[in-house]
C-alpha cells in the first residue's frame, strides 16, 4: 500500500511500472514501450490480470483500452474493484458481431444490478477511453466521455452506497466461455489464441486511502470537481441516447428475474 500523502488529490499519468502490479498470468501480462503500454493475454493454459498499486476511497479513473480483435468469443476482460464493487466487463464476441459492454455495482457484497450496452464503434479498431466516476454523489460509467450508466447515492432510501470501502483498481483477461457469450453457447476458439488486450493511459484522480486515512481532505477535495460531479442536462440527454440505442439489458427492467418486484433503486426516481 502507498504511503500516506495527506491533503493533496493524486494524479498519476500513465507509468505502469509506477501504478500497477502484475497479479498473475506467468509473463502473459507484460509491461512495454518503457511503461506507457501494457498487455494482458489469454491462451488456453492462462489467462492474466493487474491490479493498481494503491487504494482508493472516491476517484475518476480512466483507462485507454483496444479489445481483443478477432473471434474471440468466451473471453472475458473486467475492470473493476471489489467489495464493494464496481464492473466494467467486456463480453468476447464472434468475428464480425459486436462485442457488449457488462456493467455491474455491487454494494455490500450485494450485486444482480447488471447493465449491458452494445458500442457504437469497433473496439478492437482503436484504443479507446473507458471511465468510473466514483464519488460521494454517485457512479457514472464513461465511454470516450460519454455517460453510459449512472448509480446514485440513495442511502435515504434504505439503498447502501459505495462509501466506505477503499478499492484497487483491477484488470485481467480469462476465459469465460461458460456464459460470457450467448449465455456460454459459444466456446472459445483455441486456434485464434493468444487473445491480447491493450492498455494506455491509466490516470487516477482520486483519494488514496492507506491506514485507514484518505489524501483528501475536506477541504481540498470539494475544489476539485470530480468530486462533487454529478450528470447535467447535456449528459443526462447524452446518457438517455446511450441506453436507448445501445442497451441491451437493463435488470430493471427485468421483471421475470424480479417476480417480487424490482430492486428499490429501480423505483426510486428522486435522489433524497
Amino acid at each position: 500500500m502507498a504511503s500516506l500523502m495527506v491533503g493533496s488529490l493524486v494524479a498519476f499519468a500513465g507509468n505502469f511500472y509506477q501504478d500497477v502490479d502484475v497479479t498473475w498470468g506467468d509473463g502473459r501480462a507484460k509491461i512495454l514501450n518503457n511503461g506507457k503500454l501494457f498487455t494482458l493475454s489469454l491462451d488456453k493454459d492462462s489467462g492474466s490480470g493487474f491490479q493498481s498499486k494503491n487504494e482508493y476511497l472516491f476517484g475518476k479513473i480512466d483507462m485507454k483500452l483496444k479489445l481483443v480483435p478477432g473471434n474471440s468469443a468466451g473471453t472475458l476482460r473486467s475492470q473493476g474493484s471489489s467489495w464493494d464493487e464496481i464492473d466494467f466487463e467486456f463480453l468476447g464476441n464472434l468475428s464480425g458481431d459486436p462485442y457488449i459492454i457488462h456493467t455491474n455495482v455491487y454494494t455490500q457484497g450485494k450485486g444482480n444490478r447488471e447493465q449491458q450496452f452494445y458500442l457504437w464503434f469497433d473496439p478492437t479498431a482503436d484504443f479507446h477511453t473507458y471511465s468510473i466516476l466514483w464519488n460521494p454523489g454517485n457512479v457514472v460509467f464513461y465511454v470516450d466521455g460519454r455517460p453510459i450508466r449512472e448509480f446514485k447515492n440513495l442511502q435515504s432510501f434504505g439503498i447502501p452506497y459505495l462509501n466506505n470501502q477503499s478499492m484497487k483498481a483491477y484488470s485481467s483477461i480469462w476465459n469465460a466461455d461458460d456464459w460470457a457469450t450467448r449465455g456460454g453457447l459459444v466456446k472459445t476458439d483455441w486456434t485464434q489464441s493468444p487473445f491480447t488486450a491493450s492498455f494506455r493511459n491509466f490516470n487516477a484522480k482520486a483519494c488514496i486511502w492507506s491506514n485507514g486515512v484518505s489524501s483528501c481532505s475536506s477541504s481540498n477535495a470539494t475544489n476539485n470537481a470530480w468530486f462533487s460531479q454529478e450528470l447535467d442536462s447535456s449528459s443526462q440527454k447524452r446518457l438517455r441516447w446511450v441506453q436507448k440505442n445501445y442497451m441491451v439489458y437493463n435488470y430493471c427492467e427485468d421483471i421475470t428475474r424480479f417476480p417480487q418486484g424490482l430492486p428499490l433503486e429501480c423505483t426510486v426516481t428522486n435522489k433524497a
